[in-house]
């Protein structure tokens, strides 16, 4: 009898049920099996890599911070940001359009999403470059008079310019699709309530709808910023001196190909690292703030109930 009340003591005192306690998981023997199988994967690979002389590590550390590399990074990260800024701008405008409810503009707004989602960028890209074939003469002036001033297209549309122009408009159409995204995640009621308060257009895309729409757009917005940096590579073909063609330029006259491949690999494997970092902490960000959305939209529409916790 002393012995069982010692034992209930005991359970008594610890205060937890056992059988309330909770449980580890344990791991199945194929967990392990898929750890052991990948860890000799990856330590083979590493081997092999290491070890092969053909690769000629010593040939891609010396030029990776080679001045010419250097030099077409730093081209590669002008147009980068250059034809996304461009083209969020833009794309800004054709989802505004799209949304519209002037059937002609609306029409207009989609056949351009079309056009450019629907041909690849390496076409677009050619194309742009050789448009002087079409146009070798542009006047810009006023309509109808005068007026107006004859621009060499040919030499206006240089590899650079035709690289600019024709990322922009291939990533417009993609962020206007983002957007316009973006924009419909806005439950209905909150616009009905800006438009009953008398908000203007403006006020209302920027109070409004803007900021509920921002944790649809950003994450979306993030993965075309790694994309395009990886598209710029595309604009070799127009002669540019970006990261890949700097590299082609080095092995045509080296005829180190592998090694300046990877050279030119690891600059687009280091970028993508960090941008992805501060898409991260935007999308951490405008999680955040999406539950506040709702209190916020009621301080807008002046919707908060009274003795609300502020």
């Amino acid at each position: 009898m002393a012995a069982k009340i010692h034992h209930h003591s005991n359970s008594a005192t610890s205060g937890i049920d056992p059988a309330l306690k909770p449980r580890l998981k344990r791991r199945s023997i194929f967990e392990y099996a898929a750890w052991l199988a990948c860890g000799l994967l990856a330590v083979g690979v590493l081997y092999s890599v290491s070890t092969n002389p053909n690769f000629k590590w010593h040939v891609v550390a010396r030029y990776f911070t080679h001045e010419t590399i250097l030099r077409g990074l730093m081209l590669t990260i002008f147009l980068t940001i250059a034809s996304m800024a461009l083209g969020t701008l833009l794309g800004l405008a054709i989802a505004i359009l799209r949304s519209s409810r002037v059937k002609p503009v609306s029409i207009a707004a989609s056949l351009y999403i079309t056009l450019f989602r629907g041909t690849p960028v390496l076409v677009q890209l050619i194309f742009w470059f050789n448009i002087a074939a079409l146009y070798p003469n542009l006047t810009i002036g006023i309509p109808f008079t005068n007026i107006g001033t004859a621009v060499d297209t040919n030499a206006l549309m240089g590899p650079i310019t035709a690289a600019l122009v024709g990322l922009t408009l291939n990533e417009a159409a993609y962020m206007a699709e983002i957007i316009r995204g973006g924009f419909s995640s806005v439950g209905k009621g909150q616009i009905e309530a800006a438009d009953s308060l008398g908000m203007s257009g403006a006020m209302k895309m920027r109070k409004v709808i803007i900021p509920q729409a921002m944790p649809s757009i950003i994450p979306a917005t993030g993965n075309q910023v790694i994309g395009m940096f990886k598209e710029t590579s595309l604009v070799s073909v127009l002669g540019v001196a970006e990261l890949l063609q700097s590299a082609q330029l080095i092995y045509a006259r080296t005829y180190e190909t592998i090694p300046l491949l990877i050279v030119a690999s690891l600059w687009y494997l280091v970028m993508t690292l960090l941008l992805s970092y501060p898409q991260s902490k935007l999308e951490q960000k405008y999680s955040r703030a999406t539950s506040a959305l709702p209190r916020r939209a009621r301080r807008i529409f002046h919707t908060e109930p009274e003795g609300a916790a502020r």
